[in-house]
């Protein structure tokens, strides 16, 4: 098989030409993430036949650097076994005094050669990205003149890949890992366990693999809608995949020589109606199909749990295990004999302390076993222990509290992170579960929320973008929704944050996407970027603007917006509804009032919704608009009733609105919900003209 890496084509003829130079004309390195620190001088150090490596690495990591060199740039260089003195390329391990930083480098070029310290192999590996990049950004045979001082921000940069909705096979995972490595990602996190397939064989449940990972159904709407229900791998129908132990043993190795640790998530308690399909005696109703969260009040959970633990333990090296924790409803829990003696026998006051208890109790028995539990910011619910790490998805709020109670924090709050989301106009894109997240407001994210002190800010680690494969069914469109996006994320990880500059970033980008391309990739076409709803571009002038709005129904705090004030400030929403523009209002309809200040005449009212199936996001069933002189009485200007099946998969907008004459000073906007339970409205603006 070919092997895959993508290093091998040099692509860029030149570098950006603007920034500070110390020395010579001014210049920005072509580099992607920005270096802490970087001094220019005059020249350039040429490669030639005669360049060789030296470096006091041991015979077995010398010979690791250069299989992994093998077919980039700088792979046709061949080690020295002396020091080259001129116009070689040295590699040297360092006292901490020089390079402090684990991850750290200090990369020197001048005309006569190349030196380049760490004080570990990883610092020198991230070096050795930076030259790749600087000859694939060039000629192939120039490097710059140039001192450069490196090492991460955050010690935590991932990207998270769901192979249980679709699955990936392990070629696919590995050329991941060869961008990440480029642009010096270290964390891997392995969704391999959920609801829509088990992809890790465990050899002491051989059903996970043989049907618990196989479904008849190839898309997974499809699958969603049409039982969703499991095969035997042996089916005609059978649609899946796993990787077996062997496989998962060389990706850790493949991810293991590019510095990344592979973190695996193993889900619970809930997300896991294939095993319970499959073992229906660790469910609640001890029936297959009924549940989706694991009977906690069963020892037969814990026994089954603890055996794949061990498995897991022994194919992952890594420190953490992820556990999952989103997401349980617990509601089984509320009937089931078995969780209320559990409950009552370990004084536990609700279902969310159940959880708890067994977070806490899979903890200690990985503790024990010498790892550490990361989970998403569900596990906080019902009490957090010390040594677990949260991953904060829900907004930022879960990670605040993570770390005001002294624990480790990822953060990857959807509106950032989720990199499932649209990334430009709707119209244009692959169909996608929801959310608008565009490469300049993945780039504008700040993992330090200004509130924390800072011994609260070093307790966060880092971030991660995450890729959920509900609407990602192929390894094209996966990429495609990957790149460049985490490659905004990769530099926030590593760059300070005062460093950071979009016009920069975003020309970097561009070149980065060309160099994707060519590599094999399938990133977003960056330069044919459509951008924002117009409409959101620019303020919108009315009557109503400014004035006071009186809430009958209360808006969702998870979409407020900017508050009381969102429906009449000017402000349109753009494409999606997480923009801070749109608000949200959940199980509810919407019943709000205007106050115009006094009698005026208007002969126009509207306000636009929007729809997207994925994620419960309806149109009303119907709109009232009435008015009133005094606020008491109400005349009823138009009942507008909506045409637009909910049915509909693709995203939608819709104007409900009047048109007349009349006089009023109050003006009163109700909008019905459809009633489908867990449905969301959203609207941005009402006009009154």
């Amino acid at each position: 098989m070919k092997k895959r890496n993508i290093f091998h084509i040099v692509l860029f003829s030149g570098l950006l030409m603007f920034g500070i130079s110390s020395c010579s004309e001014s210049r920005e390195l072509d580099l992607i993430p920005m270096p802490r620190s970087v001094e220019h001088h005059r020249g350039t150090f040429e490669l030639s036949p005669e360049t060789r490596f030296y470096t006091q690495l041991s015979p077995e990591s010398k010979q690791a650097l250069a299989h992994y060199l093998e077919g980039t740039a700088l792979g046709r260089i061949s080690f020295a076994d002396e020091a080259t003195g001129t116009k070689g390329i040295e590699l040297t391990l360092c006292d901490t005094t020089l390079v402090p930083d684990a991850e750290g480098y200090r990369l020197e070029i001048d005309k006569k050669g190349v030196r380049l310290s760490a004080s570990t192999e990883a610092g020198l590996f991230y070096g050795v990205q930076t030259l790749l990049q600087l000859l694939n950004n060039g000629d192939g045979k120039s490097l710059p003149a140039v001192t450069i001082d490196d090492s991460p921000r955050f010690p935590y940069r991932g990207l998270h890949l769901d192979v249980s909705r679709h699955f990936f096979d392990k070629e696919f995972v590995k050329k991941q890992l060869d961008a990440m490595a480029y642009f010096k990602l270290n964390r891997f996190h392995w969704h391999l366990t959920d609801g829509a397939g088990w992809r890790i064989e465990i050899k002491k449940y051989p059903r996970l693999t043989s049907f618990a990972a196989w479904r008849p159904f190839e898309i997974l709407n499809e699958w969603w809608t049409g039982g969703r229900t499991y095969c035997d791998q042996n089916d005609p129908r059978a649609v899946g995949g796993y990787y077996t132990q062997d496989d998962i043993r060389e990706v850790v190795a493949y991810a293991a020589e590019r510095h990344i640790t592979i973190i695996p998530e193993i889900e619970m308690p809930g997300h896991s109606e294939e095993v319970l399909a499959t073992y229906p005696e660790l469910s609640c109703s001890g029936k297959p199909y009924v549940n989706a969260d694991f009977c906690v009040g069963t020892e037969k959970t814990f026994e089954f749990l603890e055996n794949v633990l061990l498995e897991v333990i022994d194919l992952f090296p890594s420190e953490y295990i992820h556990i999952g924790g989103d997401e349980a409803a617990k509601n089984s829990w509320r009937q089931c004999p078995r969780c209320q003696k559990r409950m009552a026998d370990e004084n536990l006051a609700s279902v969310e302390e159940l959880q708890s208890y067994m977070i806490h109790r899979i903890e200690r028995f990985l503790n024990e076993h010498g790892r550490k539990i990361i989970g998403w910011d569900e596990i906080i619910e019902g009490g957090l222990t010390p040594t677990a790490t949260v991953m904060s998805w829900r907004g930022e709020e879960g990670g605040i509290q993570a770390v005001k109670a002294g624990n480790q924090t990822i953060m990857t709050p959807g509106k950032y992170c989720y990199l499932d989301a649209y990334q430009d106009a709707p119209n244009t894109q692959p169909m996608s579960i929801g959310g608008y997240l565009t490469l300049e407001k993945a780039y504008s994210f700040e993992p330090v929320p200004d509130s924390l002190t800072t011994e609260e800010a070093s307790l966060i680690q880092g971030l991660q973008g995450n890729v959920w494969t509900e609407y990602i069914p192929t390894p094209e469109h996966a990429e495609y929704m990957i790149y460049p996006r985490i490659l905004a994320l990769a530099e926030t990880g590593w760059s300070p944050a005062e460093a950071k500059d979009w016009e920069s970033f975003h020309a970097r980008a561009l070149h980065a996407v060309n160099y994707l391309r060519n590599q094999g990739y399938n990133p977003f076409p960056l330069d044919k970027e459509v951008g924002d709803k117009p409409e959101s571009l620019r303020p919108v002038e009315h009557l109503a603007l400014n004035k006071t709005v009186t809430y009958a129904t209360p808006y969702s705090k998870q979409y407020a917006a900017q508050g009381d004030q969102s429906l009449v400030d000017g402000v349109r929403g753009g494409w999606m509804y997480n923009d801070d523009r749109w608000q949200g209002f959940l199980n509810s309809d919407i019943d709000v009032t205007v106050d115009l200040g006094s009698e005026t005449a208007i002969r126009e009212v509207n306000a636009e919704f929007l729809q997207l199936k994925g994620p419960y996001v309806w149109l009303p069933k119907q709109v009232i608009i009435s008015a009133s002189t005094d606020g008491e009485n109400y005349e009823t200007l138009a009942t507008v009733g909506n045409d637009i099946s909910p049915e509909v998969e693709t995203l939608q907008f819709k104007t409900f609105g009047w048109e007349g004459n009349t006089t009023a000073r109050y003006v009163r906007y109700q909008a019905q919900s459809n009633g489908i339970d867990g449905g969301w409205l959203f609207t941005d603006e009402i006009i009154i003209r």
